[in-house]
């Protein structure tokens, strides 16, 4: 419920104190048919804590107090640490508890990247930075298992559902995080032009060991327990390594941190600048195949952020929609006014789409069959293109519906909109994602069609889908070179029309139906609430929060 009446300064009160889970009815219902009734009450459990005030304050103090770097001791010893106000690590224990650390590789059944993915939509609406050192750990480990050995001695402290924020030793800590170091100041997403270099030092009890030196322009999060990073050897070229924080013979390992990044958002999170001195690592993976082998890691990174991304714009939905109900004007609601009330039901429509895409996709994680391999080959990095893309633009939009109550720092769209776009960046930019999915198509061309054949039999007497898969399938026709000019409009035409597909299999008819008019409208697109392809958009919005 988000009408509070009206206050006598007509000043919105705060949305808190509500479930993020049962308010959302098209997540839940993603949950129950992705097969993960079975977590039902935790995410109950989950959605209360998550908009209670408590964890709103704390998420707001992690990003007020943000992360401070000492290099050294007093006494003039390297130590390298981030420190952290205590709320950062509140939010640390709520992901970590909430299985947003490990949960789809440590629960077989094959329904956990559902939960997995309803956890992290809606810790990521409350605050995104500690999801960041959070996902990577998840995702590190079918990369780590790779080296039994290291997999065996960690494997414990990966399924630990317990913060551990303890700067020591592995052998020492109860749970860990693990982050990632690829990318360098030269090249960014061109990892073949790394030059930081690893050469032999023996081999011990988790394989063969390695001295790397070098550097590494992003690397999150520097206080992880240990970090995959690519480096080059003199015999095979790029290679994997895991990188502890601590050697394992007790000595802080030699990694450097130059300077913290001073980012747009993302503020509560550390990201640094290090240079590696013979910092010590160990082989994971096959020597020279470093590149796929780190690769494995990303691809489910860019399901997290589609997944962060679509939970963006269901709580810039909620603030703008909670707001309008609250905030009168001319006599009457915002939300009652005309155009707003058709903003806002195009919103709805927008954030409903993103979450059907991104929890459809979390549900073909857990499976091998060939469609859903199919899917995720194509649509992984599909999705996180364009779900990454519409947050920006949705929080842009309701931070216009709080007026200039909007833009200031004490609200809440102002922190929301800096977050927006850090997901279209990390784990590849939008061009790269949109060359990963024609480079999907060239080395798996059946996929495409098994894909569109699939959507083509969901689209059957909906001629504007059809249309729109017909024309994905010509453009598959197209020269290479041409059809990477055209890259990002035929991620857009496969997205758009995989949307349209889950409306109308999901969504009620009147959405569904307002979905396929507005999308495949010719005006839709440049701003939104042009159209919300209904006649009574209010309906739309009384069926979006409950």
């Amino acid at each position: 419920m988000t009408t509070t009446g009206i206050h006598p300064d007509n000043q919105v009160p705060e949305l808190k104190d509500y479930n993020v889970y049962t308010s959302d009815p098209t997540l839940r219902a993603s949950v129950a048919r992705g097969g993960a009734a079975w977590r039902d009450d935790e995410l109950v459990r989950q959605g209360a804590e998550y908009g209670a005030e408590a964890t709103l304050r704390a998420a707001e103090d992690a990003n007020h107090h943000e992360p401070e770097l000492h290099t050294h001791s007093r006494i003039g010893e390297r130590i390298d640490q981030v420190s952290f106000h205590p709320a950062w690590h509140t939010m640390m224990t709520i992901a970590r508890r909430n299985g947003i650390a490990n949960l789809p590789f440590f629960d077989e059944r094959p329904s956990a990247w559902v939960g997995y993915g309803a956890s992290l939509y809606m810790h990521s609406q409350i605050e995104s930075g500690s999801t960041c050192p959070t996902t990577m750990t998840k995702a590190c480990i079918p990369v780590v298992r790779r080296n039994a050995a290291l997999y065996a001695a960690l494997r414990d402290k990966l399924a630990s559902n317990e913060h551990d924020a303890r700067d020591i030793p592995l052998e020492g800590k109860t749970s860990i995080t693990v982050g990632m170091g690829m990318t360098e100041k030269q090249g960014g997403s061109d990892v073949r032009t790394n030059t930081t270099r690893a050469v032999p030092a023996g081999s011990g009890p988790w394989g063969d060991e390695f001295l790397i030196t070098g550097h590494k322009w992003f690397f999150s999060a520097p206080m992880c327990d240990g970090h995959l990073v690519l480096a080059k050897t003199d015999e095979h070229g790029s290679s994997c390594f895991f990188v502890p924080r601590w050697r394992p013979d007790g000595g802080k390992n030699a990694i450097h941190i130059q300077r913290l990044k001073d980012k747009v958002g993302n503020r509560s999170n550390s990201s640094s600048e290090v240079e590696f001195k013979d910092a010590w690592g160990v082989l994971v993976g096959e020597e020279g195949r470093g590149i796929p082998t780190i690769i494995e890691m990303a691809t489910v990174t860019r399901l997290d952020c589609a997944l962060a991304s679509a939970g963006f714009m269901r709580q810039a939905f909620a603030q703008a929609l909670h707001y309008a109900r609250n905030r009168h004007v001319f006599g009457k609601a915002l939300a009652d006014q005309p155009v707003m009330t058709a903003l806002l039901a195009d919103m709805a429509l927008e954030s409903q789409g993103a979450t059907l895409l991104a929890m459809g996709l979390a549900s073909r994680f857990g499976s091998t069959a060939p469609l859903d391999t199919a899917w995720r080959r194509l649509l992984t990095p599909a999705a996180k293109f364009w779900n990454c893309k519409r947050a920006v633009a949705l929080t842009g939009e309701a931070m216009e519906v709080f007026g200039g109550n909007g833009y200031v720092e004490e609200g809440p769209m102002g922190r929301l909109f800096r977050e927006a776009p850090v997901n279209s960046i990390w784990e590849g930019s939008g061009n790269v994602m949109c060359l990963d999915v024609l480079r999907a198509v060239s080395r798996n061309p059946d996929d495409v069609h098994l894909v569109l054949d699939q959507l083509q039999g969901i689209a059957t007497g909906e001629p504007r889908v059809l249309d729109a898969l017909q024309a994905v399938r010509r453009m598959t026709q197209l020269p290479p070179q041409e059809l990477e000019q055209q890259a990002r409009r035929f991620t857009q035409r496969l997205v758009l029309a995989a949307q349209a597909c889950l409306m109308l299999e999901h969504a009620s008819a009147e959405e569904s139906a307002a979905f396929m008019s507005s999308r495949f409208d010719a005006d839709w697109g440049p701003v939104t609430g042009i159209s919300a392809g209904t006649s009574d958009p209010a309906a739309l919005l009384r069926a979006a929060w409950r």
